[in-house]
């Protein structure tokens, strides 16, 4: 096949070198076994508890079905992946807040290489062992206890435990996708987690659309014409980028002259991608995992209350809901902005290679200009994921059509922000096929 370098590889490209490629076709044979590995764990159950009345007694609560979604229906089944990935992913929001607040962590991170990284992955693992703890004795007591059929001590310890095997397992899938599959591996579970949830949703929907008569139909395909729009919205936002242009200096290297070159230096509108979406999600689900635990801890008195009554006006759909969602959007987009790009370092390398923004002086100058292109480019994201994120609540409640409660925009966001980072993934690797292939040429 000819291609050219300076061309996009095309559909054909892509599946052509999926399919002969060894390196790539062994990646997307990794990720799928062990993405198709979890998802046989989630069926395996806990000892000794009524896993039918449970799943029957949780289907009206919307916390629930919220984090049934982003477990792939473990929660439900009560199986030993029920927290799956959202532990780690506590973790992960927890220790990047330590960092950037921790100056010894923030040089371990920044000027201790790969060794350093090394060691903010290997304290991420141990506090999502400990919150994994939390979480398990929340569900086992808050939840879990009304449906266990011998409940004591030794059950107690024995569904924690389970869990928390299961969802430190679940942790190591992820970071094995991550080092030797394709894409990230806690987005591509949580990926496939929601399109696991997908089949019973939209049978759920025809269902109401077949017995409500006309008026639910036109609910219903307003609603789908509304996630539609967003699709198309999000894959714009996605995509999106501010370019500022570069110029390099002429140069001289021994008796050859480098000309002045003009390039761009690339600013997306939303650094953070899919992640600004997931962190706030997670964020918004502790509440819930500390009522299950206080509920069934009297010693814990008001307190335990108060845990109560911030779960309960935290219940998505809630105008309540609504605004702290929205707030941690901001925070978390400008938060990863923040670790993604970093204008003084930016201006810093900037003058090392001789280069300049057209109409704006090296150094302080530069780096005050790109810190406020970030910020009202982060700005402008951040609203846009807001909107994204609450407008199908008030569509919800608007027709009437209850059935995609749960996986709203939120979800639809970390799909299709997912699957762009995967493709762009897969397309980045074939690209550096088709040099390695130019190299060899004779």
């Amino acid at each position: 096949m000819v291609v050219s370098r300076d061309k996009a590889p095309s559909a054909q490209e892509t599946f052509l070198q999926m399919a002969q490629a060894a390196g790539l076709r062994g990646r997307l044979l990794i990720t799928i076994g062990l993405l198709i590995l979890v998802r046989v764990g989630i069926f395996i159950p806990v000892p000794d508890i009524d896993r039918q009345a449970f799943s029957q007694a949780i289907n009206d609560n919307s916390v629930i079905g919220f984090l049934n979604i982003f477990t792939g229906g473990g929660l439900s089944t009560v199986g030993i992946f029920a927290l799956g990935i959202l532990p780690y992913i506590n973790a992960s929001i927890i220790m990047q807040l330590l960092t950037a607040a921790i100056p010894a962590l923030e040089d371990l991170q920044k000027n201790e290489g790969e060794a350093g990284r090394r060691k903010i992955s290997q304290y991420s693992r141990y506090i999502a062992f400990g919150w994994c703890i939390i979480q398990g004795l929340g569900l086992t007591i808050g939840l879990l206890r009304p449906y266990a059929n011998n409940y004591g001590p030794l059950f107690i310890f024995q569904t924690v435990l389970a869990i928390t095997a299961g969802s430190m397992f679940v942790m190591w899938i992820s970071e094995l996708i991550t080092e030797r599959g394709i894409g990230n591996g806690a987005s591509l579970l949580i990926f496939v987690n929601i399109v696991a949830t997908l089949p019973q949703t939209l049978g759920q929907t025809i269902e109401y659309a077949q017995s409500g008569g006309r008026q639910s139909i036109t609910a219903v395909v307003l609603l789908m014409l509304v996630f539609l729009v967003m699709i198309v919205g999000i894959v714009f936002v996605q995509e999106g980028t501010r370019r500022i242009p570069i110029i390099s200096a002429r140069r001289q290297v021994g008796k050859k002259l480098y000309r002045e070159r003009t390039s761009y230096l690339p600013l997306r509108l939303n650094q953070g991608g899919v992640m600004p979406i997931i962190f706030a999600s997670a964020v918004l689900i502790l509440p819930s995992s500390l009522a299950g635990f206080a509920t069934g801890n009297e010693g814990l008195g008001g307190f335990g209350e108060i845990l109560v009554q911030i779960s309960n006006a935290l219940r998505p759909g809630t105008w309540v809901y609504t605004v702290v969602y929205s707030l941690m959007i901001f925070f978390f987009s400008y938060f990863y902005a923040s670790l993604i790009v970093n204008p003084e370092d930016v201006s810093k390398n900037l003058k090392k290679m001789g280069s300049s923004i057209p109409g704006i002086r090296p150094g302080k100058k530069t780096e005050q200009y790109l810190e406020g292109v970030l910020n009202r480019l982060t700005f402008l994201g951040a609203i846009f994921l807001s909107f994204v994120a609450t407008l199908p609540i008030f569509v919800e409640q608007a027709t009437g059509v209850t059935t995609f409660q749960g996986l709203g925009a939120t979800s639809l966001l970390i799909l299709v922000g997912v699957a762009i980072d995967t493709a762009k993934q897969i397309q980045t690797y074939v690209i550096s096929q088709r040099y390695e292939g130019m190299i060899k040429q004779p």
